[in-house]
């Protein structure tokens, strides 16, 4: 699109002027005026324009009758350049950030510290519950992720759509987080002491002889059926208070801050793993025949519950005494693939392909270890107090170790490269896989050199297996999950979103359940989880040699698309030129000759009443 303007001075134009509307990024007066303007009297004038500008105020009233327009119209480019002919009191700070932000940030981040608090809380006491129990061993894992929770959390998100079409939002929001806030305070006082009356050890002992101690995991579900229902409300507290409830509310105010919320979730970590580690040492002040799990059950429920209410009104007072943003109801329209149009378009596409393998890749590998490390962990610490103390330890490295690297990732990110950053975590997963697995299959001969250190090879394997899941977990936050979302920047904007779509409805599922569906089928065929790890580790070295084959050939197209997208760039703004008629002495309009002016910058020498012309393309 090209437009003339005849200029002479700052605000001479035709009798008539016809406006005609500039779809650039850059304001008119940017375009037409390299130097930065100054401000006078409120109203934004080159250098060059001034005194012509005084010849204007000698005759305000003409001025205003006969280019009332104008000046409406100029006001409008202004604010369409995000600056104001009319400067506006500046808003007070503090530490650079405006004050009235401080109340939407602060409880913002209390309400995450205390929904990440309980999440610690929850996720190491879940595992203590499950994989302690008389009856029951890690085995139980895989089975009850497949066969309960993925049912329970599908219905869950069914009842929560149907909920969000007739409650308000903050009804909404009440009616869900008080059943998790009223569950885990009953489950600490009330289901676990009296566990042993209502759960069928008898039918799980007959059907365990009848079936083999192969379906030990299956019948344990069945064995301990109160603790499943505890582990799933607390695989639900992370998907739906975290990321639906929270997030949800947090993106409605406070999207700039998501960084700090990030370092802020790790502090939380490590408070919480020391809440855990503390609770779960009270059995050492207790005399014999007391259950110190029960003990430390209800003292750490007590708190996941003062926290839940803590959520609640924080969460009312940010709605009765902030003002939240009012957003339009018509929303934007999302590409929703099916599983069959998402698995054509994987196929279709190999760097969309590659990206997939990563995600897959992601999710089977954490899984395989993670229960096998586990199962080794309550051999170990067959206690619950001392299984729950490990937990809390572990937590609070985890949550250091993912804040340190955080702070380090962009640091990663601009002397690395995308594809280094990509291939750290498949890398931390190998290098410590290898130990880990090692230890268990062939740990008797490093039996004496451990020794030597005060270990055994199965407490150097819990050791190892620890470093792995924490540095895994670290990376994971602070480098995986970057890379997987700037690896969708420089693709076009139909293969970003049918990409990004193909890859939440097959990759992640596959991902998560991937790896509990291998481990199910080993331990069904070979009898016990033990007796299939050899197996397992072997599928992990070919599952991480995959992942980093496919980092390696995404960072190559990753590279190569990003080069072009930044040429593109550059060429457009070589090519960007807008043609103006400079008025010659006579006052007749023509096309001026001189070199086109660069739009990004120019030479602010030429400040003559004659604009040097450029085209708008």
């Amino acid at each position: 699109m090209e437009a003339v303007l005849q200029t002479k001075g700052l605000l001479s134009l035709p009798s008539n002027p016809k406006f005609r509307v500039f779809n650039s990024q850059q304001g008119l007066r940017q375009r037409l005026f390299v130097q930065k303007p100054k401000t006078l009297g409120g109203l934004s004038l080159p250098l060059n324009g001034f005194q012509k500008f005084q010849g204007f105020v000698a005759k305000p009233h003409d001025f205003c009758r006969q280019n009332r327009g104008f000046i409406c119209r100029a006001e409008a480019a202004a604010a369409a350049d995000g600056q104001s002919l009319f400067a506006e009191p500046e808003k007070p700070k503090f530490l650079g950030i405006e004050t009235a932000t401080f109340k939407k940030i602060v409880p913002l981040g209390l309400m995450f510290f205390c929904i990440l608090f309980n999440y610690t809380i929850l996720r190491d006491t879940k595992d203590v519950l499950v994989v302690t129990a008389p009856g029951s061993s890690a085995e139980i894992i895989p089975f009850l992720k497949t066969w309960v929770n993925l049912p329970m959390a599908v219905g869950f998100m069914l009842l929560y759509t149907k909920l969000a079409n007739v409650l308000s939002k903050q009804a909404l929001f009440y009616t869900v987080i008080v059943p998790f806030i009223a569950f885990f305070g009953a489950f600490g006082f009330v289901l676990y002491p009296l566990s042993n009356f209502f759960h069928p050890t008898a039918l799980a002992d007959k059907l365990l002889a009848a079936l083999g101690p192969r379906f030990l995991g299956p019948l344990a579900i069945l064995r301990i059926w109160s603790f499943c229902l505890f582990y799933v409300m607390a695989e639900l507290w992370g998907s739906v208070v975290i990321s639906v409830l929270f997030w949800g509310f947090a993106n409605q105010i406070a999207k700039r801050f998501y960084p700090l919320f990030g370092l802020g979730a790790n502090v939380a970590l490590i408070f919480s793993g020391r809440t855990v580690k503390y609770f779960s040492n009270l059995r050492q002040n207790l005399g014999p025949g007391v259950d110190g799990w029960a003990i430390s059950l209800k003292g750490m429920m007590s708190i996941v519950v003062l926290m839940g209410l803590a959520i609640c009104f924080i969460y009312w007072w940010v709605n009765k005494s902030v003002p939240l943003p009012t957003r339009s109801k018509k929303k934007k329209e999302k590409v929703r693939l099916g599983t069959m149009e998402s698995l054509k378009f994987l196929v279709s596409s190999r760097y969309i392909r590659d990206l997939a393998t990563l995600v897959v890749a992601y999710g089977i590998s954490i899984n395989l270890v993670e229960v096998t490390w586990k199962s080794k962990l309550k051999a170990q610490f067959p206690s619950p107090n001392e299984y729950s103390s490990f937990m809390g330890d572990f937590s609070t490295a985890t949550g250091i170790a993912t804040f340190t690297m955080m702070l380090l990732s962009q640091w990663i990110f601009n002397k690395y490269g995308w594809g280094a950053a990509a291939k750290i975590t498949p890398t931390v997963l190998l290098l410590t896989g290898v130990g880990f697995f090692s230890l268990i299959l062939f740990g008797d001969p490093f039996a004496p050199a451990l020794a030597k250190f005060g270990l055994t090879p199965l407490l150097a394997a819990v050791y190892v297996g620890a470093m792995q899941n924490i540095f895994s977990k670290s990376a994971k936050y602070s480098l995986f999950d970057p890379c997987k979302e700037m690896a969708y920047i420089p693709l076009d904007e139909d293969t970003k979103v049918k990409g990004k779509a193909a890859i939440d409805v097959v990759c992640n599922p596959l991902g998560k359940s991937g790896g509990a569906l291998i481990q199910q089928f080993m331990i069904l065929t070979f009898g016990s989880l033990a007796n299939s790890t050899p197996y397992l580790g072997g599928i992990l070295m070919v599952i991480v040699v995959a992942w980093l084959a496919a980092a390696k050939s995404l960072d190559t197209q990753f590279t190569a698309l990003r080069r072009e997208e930044e040429l593109e760039k550059e060429m457009e703004r070589a090519t960007v030129k807008i043609p103006v008629v400079a008025q010659d002495e006579s006052g007749n309009g023509s096309l001026a000759s001189d070199p086109a002016l660069n739009p990004a910058g120019g030479d602010s020498s030429s400040s003559s009443s004659e604009t040097t012309p450029r085209n708008i393309s």
